[in-house]
């Protein structure tokens, strides 16, 4: 059973890997779409990032386009932070299943808590934004399309992440006094 286990955690490793190489490349498109449509050429606004058109928002208002953009940014760079946690977790091999109960762990899951608050702020920012500007006749994409939907939906692993972080804390008490009984 315990080899079953090392599988497991070796292709959550490998996957976690694979999606942080993701984040990155997408949070690095966003930043070099915005910069690359501010900077050299405007057009490149029609063909953003993954063919999203944010020329209607580019037309209506740059300070409003710098600002979905960076939102979109952040966003993604802070969902590529968590997966960093997550493989440096992994890498770091702070998980460890004879003692599962150790501090850098639950440091970890505290850490990836904030990440998923701080997401959840801007995707909701960005989410309010996008709202704003649809109704005064801006054409946006999808949210899904931005990468801004589902604020709701990190809170929810926020808080979740924060009450498993809070029984981590409670076990590595209760380890800690157990091997000192011993």
């Amino acid at each position: 059973m315990a080899t079953k286990k090392d599988y497991l955690l070796i292709v959550l490793h490998i996957l976690s890997w694979i999606i942080f190489v993701g984040l990155l490349v997408e949070a690095g498109g966003f930043l070099f779409n915005t910069l690359y449509t501010l900077l050299y050429n405007p057009a490149g606004a029609a063909n953003f990032w993954m063919k999203s058109d944010l020329s209607g928002l580019y037309s209506f208002n740059q300070s409003h386009f710098v600002t979905l953009t960076v939102i979109m940014v952040i966003a993604s760079v802070l969902k590529a932070i968590m997966f960093y946690v997550i493989v440096k977790l992994f890498h770091d091999k702070k998980l460890d299943l004879t003692a599962p109960f150790n501090e850098s762990f639950g440091r970890g899951l505290y850490n990836l808590s904030y990440l998923t608050a701080g997401i959840s702020l801007f995707t909701y920012w960005g989410t309010k934004l996008s709202a704003s500007l649809t109704e005064q006749g801006v054409s946006l994409p999808s949210l899904q399309e931005l990468r801004l939907a589902g604020p709701d939906v990190w809170l929810f692993m926020c808080v979740a992440l924060l009450v498993f972080a809070r029984i981590f804390k409670k076990g590595i008490t209760i380890q800690h006094e157990n091997q000192l009984t011993i």
